[in-house]
């Protein structure tokens, strides 16, 4: 499966907005691998995480309209609603950052890859739908964890960090359901 982009987010740029939701295409140009970074700077965390937000729900209203499968719509319901909640938590961090409280995040419209990406799930359909869906999902969460693990240990910003602490328990619970979703939907 020849998907571009996978985090969602990358969406992580300049390397790392791209790296959310990167695949595993080898043609992607992958940010560094951020579980191995010992930091993610404020201003790399605050530029990725509305493009990977903004990934994950526009893809997972697709999933809403496109999925014939319960378990995959059930998801991105949930993808919806638990990432609608973290763009609310991160305007609300970044407000009360204190390195960040004069930093513009990136809009919420998406980068090219992850543009590409939400293209290819739109001209997709049935199980071929359902396929890249969980396969970018899967890239995106996996590269998310890593990048709120790394930021949540090292992060300048005590709001900022924070915020990663308190959202990435959900992340690692998406990590974790995709994973149940690509054994389900697999073959």
């Amino acid at each position: 499966m020849k998907t571009l982009l996978t985090v969602v987010a990358a969406a992580l740029l300049a390397g790392a907005p791209a790296a959310l939701a990167q695949s595993g295409n080898s043609n992607s140009t992958k940010a560094a691998p951020m579980a191995a970074d010992s930091k993610v700077d404020t201003q790399t965390f605050i530029k990725t995480v509305p493009n990977a937000n903004e990934f994950e729900i526009q893809s997972s209203k697709l999933a809403e309209q496109k999925s014939a499968s319960k378990d995959v719509k059930a998801f991105a319901s949930q993808m919806i609603k638990d990432h609608t909640k973290a763009g609310k938590d991160f305007k609300a961090a970044l407000a009360q950052g204190q390195t960040t409280g004069s930093t513009e995040p990136a809009g919420p419209a998406l980068q090219p890859k992850e543009q590409q990406m939400l293209d290819e799930l739109k001209s997709a359909s049935g199980k071929d739908f359902d396929q890249k869906y969980i396969t970018m999902q899967t890239d995106a969460h996996k590269d998310a964890v890593a990048l709120f693990s790394t930021y949540s240990k090292s992060g300048d910003d005590p709001a900022m960090k924070e915020f990663a602490k308190k959202t990435l328990p959900v992340l690692k619970m998406h990590e974790t359901h995709v994973k149940e979703l690509a054994v389900a939907h697999q073959g």
